[in-house]
């Protein structure tokens, strides 16, 4: 049976209920998850900054689904019209409230449109009827709120029919059978039959039980329900009414028989009354009175075509935009400022877009501003190339400069792959005709500069920050037409190539600054992921009135330079710690939103921070109907020494859309960058504006981190070491310890191919392979020192190739190549069944292979398909078609893979890259492919061998002389794009010393383990000549206690937590005199002024750990001496 909750009684056919719990169910509703959807809907529509008019309903309909605001329950409801009329304050609806089972009578300007978010649970309260019985009264209503059980008998398109069985007592009964035995109702459909007579007649008049369940409940529990009478025997109640079969009744004994027994089992749910109000009914005679004297049709059009959607403000969205002039962004590819040649190609290419950057990104670039942008998709060309484009084909100013040759813009791009993206884009985009671009891109040789040669017609040149000064250094003259500056990936070029990037903004500015240039256009464009310092430069020195984009909102808070604090803390300490982080006598105003993760953080928050002299206000998820109050009294003007705090939750804060505050304090440890970002954004309208050089009081970020945090440290910092903010040594420490931990969970990973090739990584907090050497792992599988041939057959890289070790005496691998062609030669059977780790033979030309398939996709119901395998003695990993797989003899299993990494040490691309142009891999290829060389090994690591040299020995004929016909290493360098990299082997030698017999791989020397330490709570007062330090730590253990001139460094350990207190003294004590004991179970430190008098304050620095001691304080204001009050300290001392 199903368990039920019926919330409604209307007619036998007509209940409103919820299911409960129950077999057979597919989706039994969870409570949880529509108070969550409850919660959601409250939150976005008492959103303060909500576009109304967005919202709202072009037509109103009946039957259609809506959302109203009940005021009941406080609370916006899913709702479905029902019904319009016309009231007494214009049109409104008869709404049923489809989760609750109420109906309420709105306006249809209270009437807003339902989210697809919104719609994703199905309506909780479902509509029920009677199943087999009809009624014998008309039309019924009445209301009941309870849990019964009810078996399914049929479900229809907008009802579902049941048997109901109430339990009174411990007897059940079920309500269909009993309304037919009081001939209320008679049976019809499958339930007639099978009470049918022999004639097939319904009998309308069953036996009923021998007494009234409801008024005789005792009588009828005496019989067990079973003794039944006469029909004559049964008597209705003088107080009841009479039901007649035919005619109007205000009110049916039906009824009674129904409501009567839902209202005898317990109640859960409240009902409320409104007495004041006027009931739905009494509203409904009213309106059909008023729509009856007023004949015209109603005009239910609420969302007429004369209101007109304008676009929000952007921070509302979490943009920033800093713009000199009014942008409106461009919201499809319709109104996209870009040629109709790049709008039909996007299209083709089935183009999503503007996205959210480029919608306020492209109508700046394309009206010639220097434009800002760092968004997500900073690294993508689409960015700002449409509307660079637009701009440059449509601008008819470079008249001007027709006189003069040489490219009108350079995009400036990180890397050469970035570089050729552009270059493709470019060509894709058809504009070769007209602009007819070119990439350059330069290596080291000493005439490759010489030998460019720009067209005269080229007005676009991509290329690189390097290879653009080298082309200045001697062709600096062919770029004095420059108009436009596009920096792809800013970020990127400031920090590889800073020199080269000041040396290019300064040929930049001087040439755009000559006085014949003056009607001439200047733009400037960066585009990038990421905010950093240099761009602040760029800003203000060489844009004029900039407009700055910025869509990441953690990366907003660094461009409007967000002062960062970072506070360690106990978890059962944060809000002592809070309280003495906030400042309660400000000298300017303040707005302080302190934001918690939950609604019970909240009000403990605010609990504390109410008893303080500042005005506070809090605002959670059940106190969604005060957002309207909080907002008023947040934005009211306030004076200096005024300090205002609002405590609220994550979701409340992105509905309140505050951006004015001065402080964000984050209590509660925001669970991703992008949730830290927007609690930031709360301080947005107090960000730097580098748009028109305002100065604005400066934002403040504080963030309590305490022990549960320790897992998100490594992300807190990556972040805060982008700002200039003061972290603490054992945040530092602690973090160091983290980046261990991690690097011992890759144990099992691969040794990174960038720490193999060049001995370092970029950024190994990011890297998922391994950066330490393994002593199992990397146990040396080739030989480690000495001369070897090796015959390279698969070239990787420019650096890194794969193939063999070719012996001076039996070559084991041309022995199986032998044997593999005889036996194929004589039979070639095919693989039956292809496995993904399978080792097959594969035919090449006349040469048969080892291979392992890698991986097999899903065939579905294709008759060949392409493998991913493994050569195992030759290194490369390519697609193979299945059905050239061959069976491999198990006698060919035997010999292990021949194939081994061969790495040239000391070689790395130029210009800060780390992938190898494709141009110098193909050159070196060409070289060595194929050929033995003569190679030194200075190392080896597992299967990856490191020589140096390599080189290609050649015998002169007829002598026994050998030559070195050339060096691997220089020819790479000679190609002009590799450099030397002589610390290349010193760093992998400094790994391998780490990692000595029995080191794991959390002994790599990343950084000393420190662990991390917590600071405590401390209590201080002073008499004339001494201090007296109360540490409340509650029986600590291994303490230590150092005393020095200017500070006091004390150490322990309660419950395996260590706690440290570096404590630097605002004066000098004498040390030899200072001591510590135990007083009640807790340390106090005494310390011994050298000159006597009153400190005005212990510490140099304030500190949120040291407080006064104002409990002694009191005790001794009260002692007196010689008539006069004992001052054992300033009232003014701080710590």
């Amino acid at each position: 049976m199903l368990e039920i909750n019926l919330l409604k009684v209307e007619n036998p056919s007509c209940l409103w209920g919820r299911f409960v719990k129950g077999p057979g169910i597919e989706a039994v509703e969870n409570k949880k998850e529509y108070d969550d959807l409850q919660m959601k809907m409250n939150l976005f529509y008492h959103e303060v900054n909500l576009h109304v008019q967005k919202i709202k309903l072009s037509t109103i309909e009946s039957g259609q689904v809506c959302v109203v605001y009940w005021s009941a329950l406080r609370s916006w409801c899913r709702a479905i019209v029902e019904s319009l009329f016309l009231g007494t304050v214009g049109t409104q609806a008869m709404c049923f409230l489809v989760d609750h089972g109420e109906r309420v009578i709105v306006s249809s300007d209270e009437i807003r449109a339902l989210l697809d978010t919104f719609l994703q649970l199905p309506f909780w309260v479902r509509k029920f009827q009677l199943a087999g019985v009809h009624p014998m009264t008309l039309h019924v209503s009445g209301d009941s709120s309870t849990e019964m059980e009810a078996v399914l008998c049929e479900t229809q398109a907008d009802c579902t029919a049941i048997e109901l069985y109430l339990t009174v007592k411990n007897v059940k009964i079920c309500v269909n059978d009993d309304l037919v035995s009081k001939k209320f109702a008679y049976f019809t459909s499958q339930k007639a039959h099978q009470t049918s007579g022999k004639n097939g007649v319904v009998d309308r008049s069953p036996a009923v039980l021998a007494c009234d369940i409801f008024s005789e409940t005792q009588n009828f529990l005496a019989t067990d329900g079973c003794t039944a009478r006469s029909l004559s025997d049964f008597r209705l109640r003088q107080q009841d009414p009479i039901v007649h079969n035919q005619g109007e009744c205000t009110f049916s004994y039906c009824e009674v028989i129904i409501k009567n027994s839902l209202l005898y089992v317990f109640q859960k749910c409240p009902i409320f009354v409104f007495t004041e109000q006027p009931t739905i009914e009494e509203e409904l005679v009213c309106a059909r009175l008023l729509q009856l004297l007023n004949p015209d049709p109603l005009n239910t059009d609420v969302g007429s075509s004369e209101v007109t959607i304008v676009h929000t403000d952007p921070s509302r969205s979490g943009i920033m935009v800093h713009s000199a002039f009014t942008l409106d962004p461009c919201t499809s590819l319709a109104n996209a400022p870009i040629t109709d040649t790049f709008r039909r190609i996007l299209m083709r290419n089935k183009y999503a877009g503007p996205s959210v950057a480029e919608s306020y990104c492209w109508p700046a670039v394309a009206r010639g501003c220097d434009t800002v942008l760092i968004s997500h998709s900073g690294d993508q060309p689409l960015t700002y190339i449409p509307p660079f484009l637009a701009h440059m084909q449509l601008s008819s100013v470079f008249s001007a400069l027709s006189a003069r040759t040489g490219p009108i813009a350079v995009i400036l791009c990180p890397g050469w792959e970035k570089a050729q993206t552009v270059i493709d884009l470019l060509e894709e985009s058809q504009t070769f005709q007209v602009l007819h671009p070119m990439v350059i891109l330069l290596g080291l040789g000493k005439d490759e500069a010489k030998t460019v040669k720009i067209q005269n017609n080229c007005q676009v040149v991509v290329t690189t920050p390097f290879s653009l000064v080298r082309l200045l250094r001697l062709h600096c003259f062919l770029f004095l037409r420059l108009c436009h500056l596009a920096l792809d990936e800013v970020d990127l070029l400031f920090s590889r190539a800073p020199d080269e990037m000041t040396i290019i903004l300064q040929h930049f500015q001087r040439v755009t600054a000559s006085e014949e240039r003056v009607s001439c256009p200047r733009q400037i464009i960066a585009v990038g992921k990421r905010w950093s310092r240099p761009l602040e430069g760029l800003i203000l020195n060489h844009m004029s009135n900039p407009t700055v984009v910025v869509t990441v909102m953690e990366e907003a808070a660094l461009y409007g330079n967000v002062h960062q604090i970072i506070l360690l803390c106990l978890d059962c300490t944060k809000i002592s710690v809070l309280l003495g982080a906030l400042d309660f006598t400000p000298d300017v105003a303040q707005k302080t939103l302190v934001i918690t993760n939950s609604a019970e953080e909240a009000e403990n928050v605010f609990k504390a921070v109410s008893n303080t002299s500042a005005f506070s206000l809090k605002v959670h998820e059940e106190l969604t109907y005060q957002f309207d109050f909080v907002t008023e009294q947040w934005k009211k003007p306030i004076g200096p020494g005024t300090h205002v705090i609002l405590v609220t939750t994550n979701e409340c804060m992105k509905s309140l859309g505050i951006c004015d505050a001065t402080c964000v304090v984050h209590y509660g440890f925001p669970s991703s960058p992008k949730l830290f970002g927007s609690r930031l954004f709360c301080m947005s309208q107090n960000f730097q504006n580098l748009s028109d050089k305002s100065t604005s009081h400066p934002a403040k970020s504080v963030l309590l981190l305490s022990e549960r945090n320790a897992r998100h440290v490594i992300g807190v910092l990556r972040y805060l070491k982008r700002t200039e903010a003061s972290l603490p040594p054992e945040l530092l420490h602690f973090a160091q310890g983290v980046l261990r931990a991690k690097e011992e969970q890759k144990s099992d990973k691969p040794l990174c191919r960038y720490l193999k090739s060049f001995g370092f990584c970029r950024d190994s907090s990011v890297c998922s392979y391994r950066h330490s050497i393994s002593p199992i792992t990397d146990q040396p599988l080739q030989p480690d020192s000495g001369t070897i041939v090796v015959l390279p057959l698969f070239i990787k890289t420019a650096s890194v190739y794969y193939g063999r070790i070719v012996s001076k005496k039996e070559d084991r691998y041309e022995s199986l190549a032998a044997a593999m062609t005889t036996y194929y030669a004589a039979e070639k059977l095919g693989a039956k069944e292809v496995l993904e780790g399978g080792l097959y033979g594969v035919q090449e030309d006349e040469v048969y292979h080892r291979v392992r398939v890698t991986l097999v996709p899903d065939k579905r119901e294709w008759m060949f398909c392409s493998v991913r395998a493994l050569f195992l003695d030759e290194g490369r990993e390519q697609e193979v078609k299945s059905h050239q797989l061959l069976q491999l003899p198990a006698q060919f299993h035997t010999l292990p893979p021949q194939a081994l990494e061969i790495i040239v040490c000391r070689a790395m691309p130029i210009d800060a890259e780390v992938k190898w142009n494709p141009k110098v891999t193909r050159a070196i290829s060409q070289k060595i492919k194929g050929l033995q060389h003569q190679a030194k090994v200075v190392l080896c690591l597992g299967n990856t061998v490191f020589v140096d040299p390599m080189v290609r020995m050649t015998r002169l004929p007829g002598l026994k002389t050998f030559i070195n016909e050339y060096n691997v290493h220089a020819e790479i360098l000679s190609t002009g794009m590799g450099t030397s990299n002589p610390q290349h082997l010193d760093l992998l030698n400094e790994l391998c010393q780490w990692a000595g017999p029995g080191a794991s791989a959390g002994d790599a020397p990343l950084t000393t383990l420190v662990f991390f330490s917590f600071h405590p709570q401390i209590k201080w007062f002073q008499r004339d000549d001494t201090v007296t330090l109360n540490i409340k730590l509650r029986e600590p253990v291994d303490q230590r206690c150092e005393f020095f001139p200017d500070r006091v460094v004390y150490s322990a350990c309660v419950n395996d937590r260590p706690y440290r207190a570096d404590l630097e003294l605002h004066s000098n004590i004498t040390a030899e005199r200072c001591s510590w004991e135990m007083k009640c179970n807790e340390p106090v430190i005494r310390l011994v002024k050298q000159e006597r008098g009153d400190w005005k304050m212990l510490l140099k620095q304030k500190s949120a750990f040291v407080s006064l001691d104002f409990d002694r304080f009191e005790e001794d204001e009260k002692k007196t001496s010689n008539g006069k009050i004992l001052e054992p300290f300033a009232l003014n001392s701080r710590s």
